[in-house]
């Protein structure tokens, strides 16, 4: 996507416009424009200068966001896109308000303060209506000088086809003035016919509009200048995390420490991170130990401690210690630079839902003008006065708000984006944000996504005359150069055991069923059972004990050396801390949860169990997980969550992709959101935050839709109101405002508060059930295997009021569900009669 700043647009038809002319333009493929951030995202293949010229042709200007570099003070550079979101308004608009206001302070003391409150004036202007009249008009012209703005922009659009917010306030100004100079020529003629000076009052009074129309153009640019300060804080969070990129960095260049800019540090440099300084880019730390706070990245505000190989991310604070790192990504490339790209991506992309807004937009103001129209002529034809009809034609003018529409959805969107990024929750387009709480169905990878993805090995089981020791000395030869996290398993448990690997040639991977390699030239084989059995025989012991395992969580690996069965060793996942909450919590709101997988259906059936899924889908490989997905859909809408290179196509084939953050490249580009913090409780927090965002978005919508619909009827004085023009201009000033600050509540918004609610909703409830149906929860430490599992639920079912157990020692718990009150004392001798340990009893 190239991305590009466009100046000069002031409301949603002028949004439009720009969308309009550039999607005309040849090799565009789409292209939205962002009135919020002022800036337009186009992909495809055209020439920019192309591009730039449609977008001058419709009136604004447009340059590329990558050609954008500004100086600060200090002369040290920004980026492109921290200068596209810098308030360049406001400061202007400002200065326009404060010259605006001194000479309106004027004209109204002139036009209330003496004609109505009787205050002294020069004895010159006493009584001398053609006088006051002159001096309204010069000061009216200065105010409208001032901002002048307002009258290039409207009449220009106005020209060129494509009638904006500016050309209401320009028509309705111009044509107040207009008036107002025709009836000043009215009352010199009169003076000329020999009217008397007191008999041109009722003119003076009631035809002269000098003051609604400087008041009009007063009211606007407020309200433009409230508009700016609200669209500058929905931004906060993009620009805050801009902020943390550092502009400096101390390497070590010929043995000497050398503070360098930011942009000049290359791959491999070391730099040096003192106590309290950010971490410059992405590396490895080769020396020294510390804390690091990355909250600006993940929103955990808990420190972590890193110490040699462990990794460190640009932005991030050195709390403690003095470290020495290695640069593995600089530039672009860094997790800040990549987020930063990922939020500001979003900002430029465009809600479905906004599409209504657009298209309401491009006719609305055109619409305007006709209503006005319509409403003068009405009312001249009703009977009533010339001045009456231009009044209400006015108003109509002016009151009318584009603005709100075009609004109503990016900065909702924005302040939604923003908030999830805090959370450590990163939609890389605003579809994915208002779509994500539209899905049915959850499908969550189980390795690395349900798991931890970090395997232990469980059991060793060497055939025939082969030891345990030879046997991993084996299967960790064979399997150190596999990627694979059961590979990593077995390579961690030989280092334990001090067993040296054995050279491997000719290592071979085989998708989704395993590996082969050659040792002392012999042909080593290692994998599922379902590929190993086409090498070698299996017996039905070994099969039946494979079966056991996987029963008890546990994924078996089979070696054969030529053809010939060796041994099993098994692995075992565990789940995270938070996968059976975030689970039970998904289903809370409604959505069915699949556990995707390509271990066998037991060993699914084990993880399944204990974290609470609706649905499990087993024994898929990387290449059946698309088709899966495919199936899915045809229920419902469906989000994928993954994190490995082989969720990719899944990923993409989703309605909505949802990569943890800790996984691969491939997966995190294939998806549509990205979790830093690696959690499933970000993906309930998603659901949630989706679903407020697009409730956000209606609300603004609604309210600016209701504005026009009761305002326009009321300007036209169609129950029975008049409104004076200057009013109208403040309630349409006030519109555009309080959409903004409709949208800014979302940072109110408590993202677990409500399952919080929720959840103490139902353990009331659970609390007024039959006693029958109480369960407990036995936080148990010793359990090893499935025979563990049996001794503890034998145990447990036999005390009179247990129902039922169900005993996992992957989770080291046990839940009980009780037909009466059993005292946790019982329970606990229960379990520790069997010798195990009771850690606690929920």
């Amino acid at each position: 996507m190239e991305k590009y700043i466009v100046e000069g647009m002031t409301c949603a038809a002028c949004q439009a416009r720009v969308e309009k002319a550039v999607s005309k333009v040849d090799g565009v493929q789409s292209c939205a424009v962002s009135l919020l951030t002022n800036s337009m995202g186009v992909e495809g293949s055209a020439d920019p200068n192309a591009i730039i010229k449609a977008v001058e042709n419709a009136g604004y200007s447009a340059k590329l966001q990558s050609e954008t570099n500004t100086q600060k003070a200090d002369t040290e550079s920004i980026s492109a896109e921290e200068e596209a979101l810098q308030d360049h308004e406001t400061p202007k608009l400002k200065k326009r308000l404060w010259y605006s206001l001194g000479f309106l302070v004027v004209l109204m003391y002139i036009t209330m303060g003496h004609g109505m409150l009787g205050l002294p004036l020069p004895s010159f202007l006493n009584h001398n209506h053609i006088g006051l009249g002159l001096t309204q008009m010069f000061l009216t012209l200065i105010v409208m000088v001032i901002n002048k703005k307002f009258f290039i922009s409207g009449f220009k659009s106005f020209m060129h086809g494509s009638p904006n917010m500016d050309t209401l306030v320009a028509l309705g100004s111009s044509v107040s003035f207009v008036w107002s100079v025709y009836v000043l020529y009215v009352m010199t003629v009169q003076i000329t016919d020999g009217v008397a000076n007191m008999e041109l009052m009722p003119l003076y009074h009631n035809q002269l509009y000098f003051e609604s129309t400087a008041m009009i153009l007063v009211f606007i640019t407020i309200g433009k200048m409230l508009e700016a300060k609200s669209k500058g804080k929905t931004t906060d969070a993009l620009k805050s995390l801009m902020k943390l990129a550092p502009r400096k960095a101390t390497v070590i260049r010929d043995g000497i420490e050398t503070t360098i800019n930011i942009d000049e540090v290359k791959l491999d440099d070391i730099f040096v991170v003192k106590p309290g300084e950010s971490i410059p880019v992405d590396g490895v730390i080769i020396s020294g130990d510390s804390s690091i706070n990355e909250s600006a990245l993940t929103g955990e505000s808990v420190p972590v401690d890193k110490s040699v190989n462990d990794t460190v991310s640009a932005g991030t604070l050195n709390i403690s210690g003095y470290l020495h790192a290695k640069a593995t990504h600089v530039g672009k490339d860094t997790t800040l630079s990549k987020i930063i790209q990922m939020v500001s991506d979003a900002a430029a992309t465009k809600a479905p839902i906004a599409k209504i807004a657009d298209r309401i937009s491009a006719v609305f103001v055109p619409a305007v003008i006709v209503i006005s129209i319509i409403v003068m002529i009405g009312w001249l034809l009703a009977g009533a006065s010339f001045v009456y009809a231009l009044e209400r034609a006015i108003s109509v003018l002016v009151i009318s708000c584009p603005c709100a529409l075009g609004l109503a959805t990016p900065v909702a969107i924005m302040v939604g984006n923003g908030m999830g990024f805090q959370h450590g929750i990163l939609f890389k387009t605003s579809e994915a944000l208002e779509e994500m709480g539209k899905m049915n169905i959850i499908v969550l990878d189980k390795t690395g996504t349900i798991t931890t993805g970090q395997p232990k090995v469980k059991d060793i089981n060497p055939i025939g005359d082969m030891s345990i020791n030879e046997l991993l000395q084996i299967a960790y030869s064979v399997e150190q150069k596999s990627e694979h996290p059961f590979a990593k398993a077995i390579v961690e448990k030989a280092q334990q055991e001090n067993i040296q690997a054995l050279p491997t040639e000719q290592f071979k991977n085989v998708v989704g069923s395993g590996i082969e390699a050659t040792l002392n030239n012999h042909l080593m084989q290692a994998g599922s059972m379902s590929y190993i059995r086409i090498i070698a025989d299996i017996s039905s012991d070994i099969q039946a004990k494979a079966d056991q395992y996987a029963g008890e969580g546990k994924t078996p690996l089979f070696f054969a050396q030529d053809g010939k069965l060796i041994g099993m060793i098994t692995a075992a996942d565990t789940i995270k801390e938070d996968s059976h909450n975030a689970i039970t919590k998904l289903k809370q709101l409604g959505m069915q949860v699949v556990m995707l997988t390509g271990d066998n259906e037991r060993t699914a059936n084990a993880i399944a169990k204990i974290a609470g899924v609706d649905r499990i889908v087993a024994g898929v490989k990387p290449d059946g997980k698309e088709a899966v997905i495919a199936e899915l859909q045809k229920q419902g809408k469906v989000a994928m969550v993954g994190d490995g290179i082989n969720d990719a196509p899944a990923l993409t084939k989703a309605d909505i992709g949802i990569a943890i953050g800790a996984g691969t490249d491939v997966a995190i580009d294939s998806a549509d959101i990205v979790l830093s913090n690696s959690t499933l409780t970000d993906v309930v927090r998603a659901v949630r935050l989706s679903r407020a965002t697009l409730r956000n978005v209606k609300e603004n919508l609604f309210w600016a839709f209701f504005y026009n619909l009761i305002c326009i009827p009321l300007a036209a004085g169609l129950f029975g109101l008049s409104m004076n023009p200057m009013f109208g201009a403040a309630a349409m000033a006030l519109s555009s405002v309080t959409v903004c600050m409709n949208a800014l509540r979302l940072n109110l918004f408590k993202i677990d508060k409500d399952i919080e609610e929720k959840n103490t909703q139902r353990e009331k409830h659970t609390e007024r059930k039959e006693e029958k149906q109480m369960e407990k929860k036995i936080m148990i430490e010793g359990m090893m295997c499935g025979h563990c599992e049996k001794a503890v639920k034998s145990a447990l079912e036999k005390i009179d009021g247990v129902a039922s157990a169900e005993v996992s020692h992957v989770s080291k718990q046990a839940i009980v569900t009780l037909n009466k009150e059993v005292p946790n004392e019982e329970l606990r001798k229960a379990v520790e009669a069997e010798d195990y340990t009771v850690t606690g009893i929920e």
